[in-house]
């Protein structure tokens, strides 16, 4: 079987890309959430980067073929902008890092 042939890597894939979809939506309205409601959004997108990291490494580590094509393509958009996979890792921790920071100021 395939590794997009999973019914459990679908699902997940799905469920991954909505969860990420209505973060985004949420996000939009960042400023306007009191210091808890920012608390929260911030470990939402946390624990989603980390799903992500997971499913991601998932396509690194399987032998399947379109798992593999899948990587290479993530590689080259990425590196269109002169990014690799763990620079953009790094840089959505950095940002999540900066917002904890920022939230810590308005003790």
């Amino acid at each position: 079987m395939g590794f997009f042939d999973s019914d459990i890597i679908q699902q997940e894939a799905k469920l991954l890309f909505d969860d990420y979809q209505a973060l985004i939506k949420l996000g939009n309205g960042y400023g306007k959430f009191d210091r808890e409601g920012k608390k929260l959004f911030i470990e939402q997108m946390e624990a989603m980067m980390e799903r992500y990291r997971i499913f991601m490494k998932r396509f690194e580590l399987s032998e399947d073929f379109m798992a593999q094509m899948t990587m290479e393509q993530l590689k080259t958009q990425l590196g269109q902008f002169g990014v690799t996979p763990q620079q953009m890792f790094d840089q959505m921790e950095m940002t999540l890092q900066r917002m904890k920071a920022e939230l810590e100021k308005q003790k």
